[in-house]
């Protein structure tokens, strides 16, 4: 099941429009290591000397390209034809993500710059389009990456060969790239809030309005629930932001019941968001809701006021041929498909912010989703300003989808590195998660996943021990463990000094990580001869974790290989290790 208007390969299913058109595919490329292209306005015509498949990097097999070396700068350019009936429609220029700078040209004129390599920007190019029907438009893209630690990079390694459980960097546009027609006045975006307790949805709405004084806009809301409309609420568009609460009391399946959002159930009302000038419709555009509150009590996650045992895969997202890069949508419902079939009902997403058809297909599979930003490795004013920047950004798009129930901005003390003791990486964690919770209230967040935490709504630990009865000992009292040195790592401690365990709840958010004897490649511990050896480690330590009765939840390392680490329940091209049925008797028995 899908929702209303789903689109495949729409490249952000939370806000759709009919009008629109994939510029993805090949465009010129070329490297630019000696930086010298705006000075030689290469923005005028690239003269690439390669082709590149775009959303794929250079780094990539998939990109047609395949050369892993790092490249500091990087031009693309391609053409696209003024429609003849363009009118006086805007085009607005989409990228889902381009790491880690971008430039953008039309025409040779510049139409602007963003910066961080996991939040989606848009541009209005139109003033720069010819206008003469069937001409054409020269886009020209150039962008600016770096090996520095001070950017929030991930996985992505800095040095020029792999390391550890770092990984083959990605340069350049990364996700797709697309072009939208709207009016001159249409709705740039709209914040969707449900509120389970009082039977409603506040919807908050931000518009671009045309100058234009005699101008009477309205703007139409309609709810759907399984094609049945459920209500339908209007108002006067005044001003650029706008908010309206609709109660959906007596309205869905029948006079008292709500269809919730859950793992079991994940019901998604459709919404479409009609704009009128006089009776004339200007904009149109459709997206999605679930009912579903996500709370803390004492030391339970709650989920729809009930609590909920969270069973998660840790996934990477990573290809062998397009590395960060989704091969296809159908690969990323393959993987999700994969880990449901373990009997894992949700997934951290480490060190990525990814494609956001992965979250709607979480949403409409009913995954719950930890979204976790990727890591600087320094920490100094210039990583403050980019982490911050980036992240606001990131919570501000992702936030509409139900499936998103944690949000992870900091793992393992990764670019906060003396977090422990020094009070201004304390200072700058308690900044993030205040600032989060401004414009998200509503979802816990966590700081700082593994160890060393400081204000974290939930308490979350790594531990890569090998035998189960080890963890059950260690685990056997709570109060120890959270009040001193925590197991995995003997130097590293539950709480940063000056912060104590409050009675939050406690997830074991990393472990397992167990790889079979293959002479290559590295896993967490000994690796293991054979499936029956991997099963009983697997089902010892699992086990161990389910009978700590103050544990609420844990996650798994990992779905995946992933380069030189082999430590995946899948390897790599996604062929299982073990039976996923076995995997699933566990997890579920």
């Amino acid at each position: 099941m899908t929702t209303g208007h789903y689109v495949k390969d729409y490249p952000r299913p939370q806000f759709v429009r009919d009008n629109w058109q994939s510029l993805n595919g090949e465009w010129d490329f070329r490297f630019d290591d000696q930086n010298v292209g705006e000075r030689a306005r290469w923005y005028d015509d690239l003269h690439g000397d390669l082709k590149i498949q775009v959303p794929f990097t250079y780094e990539t097999k998939a990109g047609g390209i395949g050369e892993e070396k790092f490249h500091p700068y990087v031009w693309y350019q391609r053409e696209w034809p003024t429609p003849p009936d363009l009118g006086e429609q805007r085009v607005i220029l989409h990228f889902q993500a381009v790491d880690y700078v971008a430039k953008v040209w039309v025409n040779g004129v510049f139409a602007g710059r963003h910066q961080g390599g996991y939040a989606a920007f848009s541009l209005d190019i139109t003033d720069s389009l010819a206008r003469e029907p069937g001409a054409a438009n020269r886009i020209v893209v150039k962008a600016e990456d770096s090996q520095s630690c001070t950017q929030p990079r991930g996985k992505q390694r800095w040095v020029d060969d792999n390391f550890e459980c770092f990984y083959v960097q990605t340069t350049g546009i990364w996700q797709s790239v697309w072009l939208e027609r709207v009016s001159p006045s249409h709705l740039k975006a709209v914040k969707i809030t449900p509120d389970l307790d009082n039977r409603s949805v506040r919807f908050e709405y931000q518009t671009h309005l045309a100058p234009a004084p005699d101008r009477e806009l309205r703007l139409e809301t309609r709810i759907r629930f399984r094609g049945k409309t459920l209500k339908r609420a209007q108002l006067t568009i005044d001003r650029p932001w706008l908010q309206l609460d609709v109660d959906l009391t007596h309205e869905a399946n029948g006079p008292w019941k709500l269809a919730t959002w859950s793992p079991q159930n994940p019901n998604l009302y459709d919404v479409e968001f009609t704009l009128y000038e006089g009776e004339a419709v200007i904009d149109q555009a459709y997206s999605y809701f679930g009912m579903r509150k996500i709370s803390i009590e004492k030391n339970k996650v709650l989920l729809n006021n009930a609590p909920i045992y969270q069973r998660l895969i840790l996934d990477q997202g990573y290809w062998p041929d397009s590395h960060l890069t989704p091969p296809s949508e159908e690969a990323l419902i393959e993987d999700i498909d994969a880990f449901l079939a373990m009997g894992y009902n949700g997934v951290r997403k480490h060190m990525k912010i990814e494609d956001a058809r992965f979250l709607y297909w979480c949403d409409v599979k009913g995954v719950l989703v930890w979204s976790e930003m990727a890591a600087t490795f320094e920490f100094n004013d210039e990583a403050v300003d980019t982490f911050a920047a980036e992240w606001t950004e990131i919570v501000r798009q992702q936030y509409n989808h139900p499936s998103i129930v944690t949000w992870v901005p900091f793992n393992e003390s990764w670019g906060i590195p003396q977090v422990l003791t020094s009070v201004k990486q304390q200072k700058f964690t308690e900044a993030i998660y205040h600032l989060t919770k401004s414009f998200d209230p509503h979802r816990p967040v966590i700081v700082n996943d593994g160890w060393e935490h400081t204000v974290s709504d939930i308490v979350t630990l790594h531990d890569y021990e090998e035998r189960g009865e080890a963890l059950k000992e260690r685990y056997a009292d709570a109060e120890a463990l959270l009040g001193g040195h925590i197991a995995f790592n003997r130097a590293k401690y539950a709480m940063a000094r000056g912060y104590e365990y409050r009675g939050q709840p406690i997830i074991v958010s990393e472990f397992g990580g167990i790889a079979l004897r293959s002479g290559k490649g590295w896993g967490y511990g000994e690796q293991v001869d054979g499936e029956d050896a991997f099963v009983e480690r697997f089902r010892s330590i699992t086990q161990a974790i389910k009978d700590t009765d103050y544990i609420c939840g844990y996650c798994y390392t990992q779905i995946t290989d992933v380069q030189q680490e082999v430590n995946g329940l899948l390897t790599e091209d996604r062929k299982p290790k073990i039976p996923l049925d076995v995997i699933k008797q566990i997890n579920l028995g």
